[in-house]
């Protein structure tokens, strides 16, 4: 039996931790002790997955770990910042080291990937959940937010569409291979941390894509105090999805499932190319699927379609 701090100092404390990585004191202390590069703001998001309702709970562990740091940082990509630092507690039935190093290891592998430092955390003990901070850094003035689309503005995705919802659908019919390119892209998603850098200074709104298309662009409408005009039929839908939902369901997916981690961007006519340009550096797509327009609301959509995830009520597994 492992108590809290065994499995802190076993598992998740890092193994090494770079001379660079602006952290003056890290795990092992009350609290952490960050050094932020010159001149730069500080962009601070927090997340919680909650087991059976965020992701199941008896997904593997790795995937768990990689997770749960991945929707975090999904969020500072959407300001286009460079990912730093992540704090994360971690809430456990049992204290199975077996499955906490499984969960350290999936955890750990996204951090080196991306360039974060785990700079301290909790563990406790209660229904399986976990709750990372992450932090990162954008110069003044560059950090893409809400606000700022305009009337005629194109609408661009990253990426695919659908594939979370897709992946959920997979797990629920009882595949448990994490090759499969749906079920990867529900366990495993990958921020989009580059293509949010790379849009800087071209993007003039945006929001990642977790709680589903139409929710996310509620935000970006009004936070902007625009409308919207959606093509569905240029939708870029994950590989496999229509083979998996069917036609009409995959489209679904893509409006309202949720799980996505892309990026959602207004995108003026002159930005529209650049843009293009630096993502395809980046090996990664992006596709207009409508534009802003003054008029509020949503066009090119049935209006009884649902938005997308709901907290309270209405979750689902």
């Amino acid at each position: 039996m492992h108590s809290e701090f065994e499995l802190i100092s076993r598992f998740l404390t890092p193994a090494s931790r770079s001379t660079e990585a602006g952290v003056a004191l890290g795990i092992g202390d009350d609290a952490a002790l960050l050094t932020p590069a010159p001149g730069q703001r500080l962009a601070v998001s927090v997340d919680t997955s909650v087991a059976d309702v965020h992701f199941p709970a008896s997904a593997p562990a790795r995937a768990i770990g990689h997770r749960a740091l991945a929707v975090s940082l999904s969020d500072l990509a959407a300001m286009g910042a460079r990912a730093r630092w992540c704090l994360m507690s971690l809430t456990l039935p049992e204290p199975d080291g077996d499955w906490v190093a499984a969960f350290a290891e999936g955890f750990h592998a996204l951090c080196r990937d991306t360039g974060v430092e785990l700079a301290g955390g909790d563990v406790s003990r209660g229904e399986l959940a976990v709750g990372v901070t992450v932090m990162g850094e954008v110069p003044p003035g560059e950090a893409l937010t809400r606000t700022g689309a305009e009337p005629g503005h194109y609408l661009a995705v990253t990426g695919v569409l659908g594939g979370g919802a897709g992946g959920l659908a997979h797990w629920q019919a009882g595949e448990r291979d994490l090759s499969t390119p749906l079920l990867g892209r529900y366990l495993l998603p990958e921020p989009r941390l580059s293509a949010g850098m790379a849009l800087r200074g071209l993007a003039s709104a945006a929001i990642d894509i977790s709680d589903g298309l139409l929710a996310d662009l509620g935000h970006l409408c009004q936070a902007s105090g625009l409308g919207a005009r959606l093509c569905p039929d240029s939708f870029p839908l994950a590989v496999g999805l229509v083979d998996r939902l069917g036609t009409d369901s995959a489209l679904q997916a893509a409006l309202s499932g949720g799980d996505d981690y892309e990026l959602l961007v207004s995108l003026s006519p002159d930005s529209l190319e650049p843009a293009r340009q630096r993502l395809a550096a980046l090996e990664v797509p992006l596709t207009v699927i409508g534009s802003f327009t003054s008029e509020p609301g949503l066009q090119g959509v049935d209006a009884s379609t649902p938005s997308g995830w709901q907290h309270f009520p209405g979750e689902r597994p």
